[in-house]
């Protein structure tokens, strides 16, 4: 028997801690357990839901049968907007926590922070202030876009801020903007790292139904185009979304056809296949996991930034052994959050290379596809809970290195691969229009 055990202690502040005592000795105010989650995840997430933790508080704990909001306000994009600094420079444990092993700041810890920072942004658009009515649930839709436009190092100060651009009847466009300050000289430079549009849906609390959400008054002629360009996008997409209706009559069987020829050949004469492609199933690859306490967001399900963490390391992976080379991230082209992840759910994600490009010799394009599947063996169910899309190319030092190297075509070897790979070379086609 060991006699001198290791005490554990936790590494995380208690929300205890700064509770008032009573005379007894006692907390005489304790934070709801349901209000921790934020622990558990990036501190800069947990600043955030520290920082919205009011609303919270009356979001777990609505009056019985409260009414819904009655009077929509207008709000301001100013009055969203919500900044995070990340003091890297000085805070050197800040720095370890997202450092990556090329002393640039881990993706999948930003896009944690990314959401809930964009979360953050929705609560302050649609708080009504009233805490006698009944709250909204406001729940990522989807990523509409995320492009990295520089390397982002984790030893120069960093800036994370966002606003409300665009809102629907219950729909709202968050715009996020991470900035990096790099010296140059005897000045201070702020650039443009990385841009993201988040969808959220409102949700009333009790019946689950759409809800109407404030409207926005945008004031500048900055927040004025953007809201313009907003609108344009929401608009491309309902046309996209009733255009792929059509698919058949628009010459889209030609297409597949040109693609299932080529993976058939790998299907019945594999020894006469072009060494230069390989079918779409043997780049997947695939983890599970059963969904913590831990992981849960402040709503008690599981945190979406999680989720976006978790699907990016996957998608990292594939790309990793599909082109043998280090990858380089460069953008998320879409997700989507089709239900709602629980904790307890057994979660599984599957990946593959939808499909590569080569317009560019010097920067190939590996395209990745991540899809989550809740899973219930129980029932005998699985349904899918998110699709990821994320587009890397290889480090160029490491391609620098390996003068053989060379990026693999892929083929689908059935009408279903087909289909989805055309789906989403059309919806990054479409995407590219949006941002010209």
């Amino acid at each position: 028997m060991d006699f001198n055990p290791i005490t554990i202690k936790s590494t995380f502040t208690s929300p205890f801690e700064d509770s008032p005592k009573a005379s007894d000795g006692t907390d005489s105010f304790r934070k709801p357990l349901s209000l921790w989650p934020g622990m558990y995840h990036s501190p800069v997430t947990a600043a955030l839901w520290e920082t919205r933790s009011q609303i919270f508080e009356r979001l777990l704990d609505p009056p019985v049968d409260a009414p819904p909001q009655s009077e929509l306000l207008t709000r301001t994009p100013a009055q969203s907007r919500t900044t995070i600094l990340y003091n890297f420079e000085t805070d050197y444990i800040l720095r370890e926590q997202y450092r990556d092993p090329w002393n640039e700041v881990r993706i999948g810890k930003l896009l944690e922070d990314l959401d809930a920072l964009a979360g953050t942004i929705s609560v302050k658009h649609c708080s009504d202030d009233d805490s006698m009515t009944r709250p909204l649930l406001l729940v990522t839709a989807s990523v509409d876009k995320m492009v990295l436009k520089k390397t982002i190092k984790v030893d120069s100060d960093l800036k994370m801020a966002g606003a409300v651009i665009w809102v629907g009847r219950s729909s709202i466009e968050v715009q996020l903007e991470v900035t990096q300050f790099i010296s140059d000289s005897a000045d201070i430079i702020e650039t443009v790292a990385l841009t993201a549009n988040f969808i959220f849906v409102a949700r009333d609390s009790k019946t689950g139904k759409a809800a109407p959400v404030n409207r926005l008054s945008p004031e500048t002629e900055t927040e004025k185009l953007l809201y313009e360009e907003a609108e344009a996008r929401n608009k491309l997409r309902k046309l996209h979304k009733v255009s792929k209706k059509g698919v058949e009559e628009t010459g889209e069987k030609s297409r597949l056809d040109s693609l299932l020829t080529e993976g058939r050949i790998f299907c019945d004469m594999p020894a006469l296949a072009d060494r230069d492609s390989i079918l779409l199933r043997d780049t997947r690859l695939e983890n599970s996991l059963i969904c913590q306490p831990q992981q849960r967001n402040i709503h008690g399900r599981i945190f979406g930034g999680f989720l976006m963490h978790r699907a990016f390391e996957l998608a990292f992976s594939t790309a990793y052994t599909f082109a043998g080379l280090m990858p380089y991230f460069l953008e998320v082209d879409h997700v989507d959050f089709l239900r709602p992840v629980d904790v307890g759910d057994f979660l599984r994600f599957k990946s593959c290379v939808i499909y590569t490009e080569f317009e560019h010799a010097e920067q190939p394009l590996i395209n990745v596809e991540v899809v989550a599947h809740v899973t219930r063996p129980e029932l005998r169910s699985s349904e899918v809970s998110n699709t990821f899309y994320f587009t890397f190319t290889v480090r160029p030092e490491a391609k620098a290195n390996n003068n053989g190297f060379r990026i693999r075509k892929v083929v689908p070897a059935t009408e279903e691969e087909a289909r989805t790979m055309l789906e989403r070379m059309d919806a990054d086609s479409l995407l590219s229009k949006e941002s010209v």
